[in-house]
Order: C-alpha cells, then structure tokens, then sequence
C-alpha cells in the first residue's frame, strides 16, 4: 500500500510503499520527548518527494541512525539505518507522520530503549 507522508510544514514529503500494522512505541530519551510511533521498513520502500537531503540529521549514542528533522517545523518524519542482523538498509518512520494511517488501529509494542 502507497502512504504519502511529510513534516508538519511540507518541507520534508515522502512516500511508503508498504503495508503499516504493528509499529514500536520506544521509551528511550528521544522518542519518549518526540511521542514518535515506529514502523521500521526496508530503505527502498521509502522514496522521499521533495529535495533529498533538505534536512538536518541528529545523531546521539551509537551514532547509528541518522534521525531526520525539518529545521522549519521541527518534525522528524523518518530515521534511516542499518538492520544490525542482516546489515540491510532501513527506514524507521514515525507514522504519525503519515496522513492516512488510523492510528487507533495499530498494534503498538512497546520497547525499552531506555535500558540499553
């Protein structure tokens, strides 16, 4: 299933090309003050739709995701990384950020990022 997806002023569009169910509620220092919701896919279903690389990118612990935010509206739609099992590209999308996705309908797993 195609979702369009952006920042909260548009500055970052996006699409996912992918079916959304059980997503991650993190309680680690930065999703817990962000409240993001995440859906983790393969890179290549995600397809930004406006200037790639028109964002400013946050790193913190490992230093092994790239968290994206817009400096307009401060919204960070998506993060990218590697899988540390299989050493494949991933997209961790906060799908709050896309517009047709209930969320109410979700299955939410929460995780301890806080302890690791």
């Amino acid at each position: 299933m195609l979702h369009r997806g952006s920042c909260h002023c548009g500055r970052i569009a996006f699409e996912l090309d992918a079916d959304v169910g059980d997503v991650v509620e993190c309680n680690c220092s930065l999703c817990r003050r962000r409240g993001w919701l995440l859906g983790f896919f393969p890179r290549d279903a995600l397809r930004v739709t406006t200037i790639d690389g028109d964002w400013t990118t946050y790193r913190f612990n490992k230093h092994h995701i790239d968290h994206h935010f817009c400096p307009t509206c401060g919204v960070a739609p998506f993060s990218e990384g590697v899988d540390p099992g299989s050493g494949a590209r991933i997209a961790a999308v906060n799908v709050r950020c896309l517009a047709d996705v209930d969320l109410a309908a979700l299955s939410i797993r929460p995780f301890d990022g806080a302890s690791l």
